[in-house]
Formats: C-alpha cells, structure tokens, sequence
C-alpha cells in the first residue's frame, strides 16, 4: 500500500503580503513567473528545496515559516465553554492563559452577513481542534463574553488601531459571562446589572462570582433598557404595570439575564406576582429573538434595549439606563492584546460612535469604576 504523501500547509502568501511584495515581484526575485507563485500559494505545486529556499532567503525568513507538514501537532486540546452540536465541527477559538479556549459555531452564531469563518475544526476526540488558524493569531484574539451588542464596535475600533488583534464577542448573560470568566475561560466578561441600593451592582456581582479573585472593572457604555414593543406601540404600553394587563403578551428572558432580574425588582416594587403576567415563562436567551417575536406578533412586549427596537422598527418603552462595565482579571491587564483594547476605549471616535447609537451614552467609556 503506498503512503498517502504528506499535507503541506503554505504561508507563502501571508509573508509575501507581510514584506509587502505582489506575486510579480517576488517571481521576479527568485527567477520564476507569477503563475508558479500563484500555483504555490494556492496548493497546486509544491517547490523543490532549492526554490524554497531563495524564497525564504528573498523573504527573510526561513522554509519552516513558509512551509510545514501538517501532522498530529496541528491538533490541540481545547476547552469549549457550550457543547459542540455533532452536525458542525466548527469552532472560534483563542488561548486562555495558554490553554486554548472556544465556542462552536451554530445556531445563533454563525450568521453576520454570511458565515462567520471558524479558527478550528473539532475532531471525533470531541475535545481536540486541527486549527485553521495560525497559533499566533490565536495567541492575539481575545475572548469577551456579554451582551452588549455594541461590543461589535470595540472590536471594530481595536482593528483600526492593531489589525493583528481581534476579540470574539460572544453573547451570554452578565451572571454566564462572570461564571466563564471565573472558570478561567475567557479574557472579559461584560455585565450590566442595574443598582437596587446604594452600592454598585456590577461591582457586587462581580465580586461574588469571581470568588477573591482580583479585577478590574472598566466602564463601557451606559445603555437605556425597556420594553419592545409593536410600531405605534399599538397596546398602549407605558410601564411594567401595564403587562399584567390580560391583552398583553410577553416574551421573557432567561434566568441569570440582567433584563429578567431587572423586570423581577420592578414586579416586585409593584406587588405584582409573576403568574399574572401573560408570557412570563416564555423566554428566549437574546435581544434579537425577543425583538422578532414582537416583530412578528407572536409577543406584545419584550425586554431589550432602545438601539435593538429602533433597528427592527419597533417602538420603546424605557425602564431604566445601566451602565455596562467590563470585568477584566487583574492578572490579564498587561495581555498585550488587552492592552491595546484598553487603549481603544479611551479613544473620542470610539465614545463617538457609542453615543450615536439610540439610548446609548459614553461618559464612563474607559473610566476605572472599581478593582473587586
């Protein structure tokens, strides 16, 4: 039986693009045409020893950095914070205190404007990844966990400054994303629970859940939270009273949400039990879903926030605005990538762009607020 030959994984491309030089130019430098470049990068040939190494030699690097075999030590053991559906293998990843650390991509994860591009494949083990993705990358992308949508921005903005870094937002609820953080799985938990006394929730909560282990906690935005309702606000909605209303159907979020406990206090100051709010135990787990199902009549009312219902067409009744702070683990704030995101949040153009967003403000954007 012959050997199956070897697989050979090629970062030709992404070297030459670092050195800044085209296909033609580096053909012109090792006394090839482009096509053989072309046909290099791109899988279809595989240089002999002496091209390889006038590449490297033109590129200042060695062969190893253009060129390796790809074998068992491509795949490594990983530890994904939500079980991997069977039917998808795929997977974002980055490393953790050097372990690496991941989520699969599905269901709600794998749409933006398209598929969202894995950094690994897990294997039939369950627990081992064959990256896709470079171990150096990894090593740059930071793992956030909350629901604040606008964490898309943060990321969006750290690009601009260092193209190289890169944050996985991903959406969990304030009491998940510290219960991640704690277990030592993620970089930044986000977490906007609203005051009920005199001291700081967020600063409270984290406390407790992260048990004695040092933070920081830094101010994002402050976010006005409600209710959703229907365009026209066609039932009359004007306050939490109003959904024990027997023509008013809610949709709830789940146990642990920050909106779930925040509608919980405001039932409570009101004496009003939740079995008589019609859709109480109906939940989904984020903003968007509970905007669809106002959306598409299947609830009259949802918790979210005035930036999801003003960008699915859909009216607002406020409760309250929170602050969203980030919970950083003392021993990550010199991360280099953490570094530079928390450079980003003391940029104008980033509290710029958050207060262009309906009910949002960036005042506290990048202010220390406490160290639990």
């Amino acid at each position: 039986m012959k050997a199956k030959p070897p697989t050979i994984n090629c970062r030709l491309k992404s070297v030459r693009q670092s050195k800044g030089l085209s296909q033609i130019q580096l053909a012109g430098l090792v006394g090839v045409k482009r096509q053989a470049i072309y046909d290099i990068e791109s899988g279809k040939y595989i240089p002999n020893t002496a091209l390889a190494l006038n590449m490297a030699k033109h590129l200042s690097c060695r062969v190893e950095d253009l060129f390796s075999e790809e074998s068992e030590e491509d795949e490594q053991i990983a530890t994904l914070i939500e079980p991997v559906d069977d039917r998808n293998s795929r997977v974002a990843l980055a490393r953790v205190r050097e372990r690496l650390v991941g989520y699969p991509l599905s269901g709600k994860s794998v749409f933006d404007d398209g598929f969202r591009p894995s950094d690994g494949l897990i294997g039939k083990s369950g627990n081992r990844v064959r990256l896709l993705n470079p171990g150096d990358r990894l090593d740059k992308t930071i793992l956030l966990l909350g629901c604040d949508p606008a964490f898309s921005l943060l990321n969006a903005h750290v690009a601009r400054i260092a193209p190289e870094v890169r944050i996985h937002c991903r959406f969990a609820s304030s009491l998940r994303s510290l219960e991640v953080l704690a277990a030592g799985n993620a970089h930044l938990a986000g977490v906007h629970l609203h005051n009920s006394g005199d001291e700081e929730a967020n600063v409270l909560v984290t406390r407790d859940r992260l048990g004695g282990k040092k933070a920081l906690i830094i101010g994002f935005s402050h976010i006005e939270e409600g209710l959703m309702v229907g365009p026209g606000n066609p039932h009359s909605i004007r306050s939490v009273a109003d959904l024990a209303k027997k023509t008013i159907r809610l949709v709830n979020r789940e146990p642990g949400a920050a909106l779930r406990v925040l509608l919980d206090d405001c039932l409570e100051r009101l004496n009003i039990p939740a079995s008589a709010i019609d859709g109480y135990q109906q939940e989904v787990t984020n903003h968007m879903e509970g905007a669809q199902m106002v959306r598409y009549r299947f609830a009259d009312a949802a918790l979210g926030f005035r930036a999801i219902a003003d960008a699915c067409g859909l009216d607002f009744v406020p409760i309250e605005a929170v602050r969203c702070d980030l919970v950083i683990p003392l021993d990550l704030k010199d991360n280099p990538s953490v570094r530079i995101l928390l450079d980003t949040m003391q940029s104008l153009r980033l509290r710029r762009e958050l207060s262009a967003l309906p009910g949002y403000e960036s005042s506290h954007t990048g202010v220390l607020i406490a160290e639990s």
